[in-house]
Parts: structure tokens; sequence; C-alpha cells
């Protein structure tokens, strides 16, 4: 990787390294995935990252617009499934509708999957929800294994 930007024989796309330069569109995608959240307060998440040690994104470009993003953190603390810590874990992906099942997800997840290995980390791991089988699925098909269920609950008092 030279300058944050991945190479790849497809000379209409690029995988870029979060920077101040990408930020605002990384936002925009991170809505998409997650609509309840708000750019302020993502912006200013998102920023913090940019040059850590413990954390990356990646934004999958195709020509002009950004499509795709993939966020990787450090996790320290307990991962379901988990044999040896600390963990690269994937915090969210996401791919625009219309460019899905193109093999962008795959070509994210490559990438960070040797941002890992560089770090010396020995698994990455991921979640999703308990409805989404197609992400499911596809974590499947790119080699995760499921390790545990869970319904999350709680009670007013």
């Amino acid at each position: 990787m030279e300058d944050g930007y991945v190479l790849n024989n497809d000379l209409k796309m690029q995988i870029e390294q979060l920077s101040i330069n990408n930020l605002k569109q990384l936002i925009e995608l991170v809505l998409a995935l997650w609509e309840d959240c708000e750019f302020e307060e993502e912006f200013d998440n998102y920023k913090n990252i940019i040059g850590s040690e413990n954390e990356i994104c990646y934004l999958y470009k195709d020509q002009e617009n950004y499509i795709a993003f993939i966020h990787v953190s450090t996790r320290n603390d307990y991962v379901a499934g988990a044999v040896d810590l600390p963990v690269a874990y994937v915090e969210g992906i996401y791919v625009k509708p219309t460019y899905q099942k193109q093999g962008i997800a795959k070509k994210l997840m490559n990438v960070v999957e040797g941002w890992a290995k560089q770090k010396g980390y020995k698994q990455l791991a991921s979640d999703t929800e308990i409805t989404n089988t197609e992400s499911i699925d596809f974590h499947k098909k790119i080699g995760f294994t499921e390790v545990e269920r869970i319904v999350c609950l709680i009670k007013d008092l």
C-alpha cells in the first residue's frame, strides 16, 4: 500500500484508507448502514480513527463514487470464539445495494485481513444481526465460522 491506496488490476476501482480527504464520504456510507446515527457525531468518531494504531477504515471507490467501506478495530477484551487476544474485529462493513454481490465486500475483507496479519493477529471476528441471513451467509462463504447466537433483552424499571 502506498499513500493510503491499494493498487489493483481493475483500473476502475480503488481501495483507499480513511483520510481527512474522504472522511465526509465515509460518513455518508456509515449513515446509510446505521440510519439512526448522526453526521456530526460520526464525523468526530471517525476523524479520531485517522492515524490510529488500533483501528482502520477503508473505502471502496468505483471511478468517482465511494460505494463501500469497512471499519476494523482491535479488541483486547472478550470476543466470542476467540482463542487469542487481541483480535481484529469488523465493526462495520457496507456496500451500496446496487453494487452488492460483485465481490466488493470480499475485497475489503481481504485488505483488512492483511492489516490484521501485519499486526500479528491470529483471528478476525465480526458480528451481525441474528436475522441478517444475507450477512451471515456472506461471512460463512468467505471463511468465518458461526460461534454464538444471542438475543439481547431489557426491562424498564
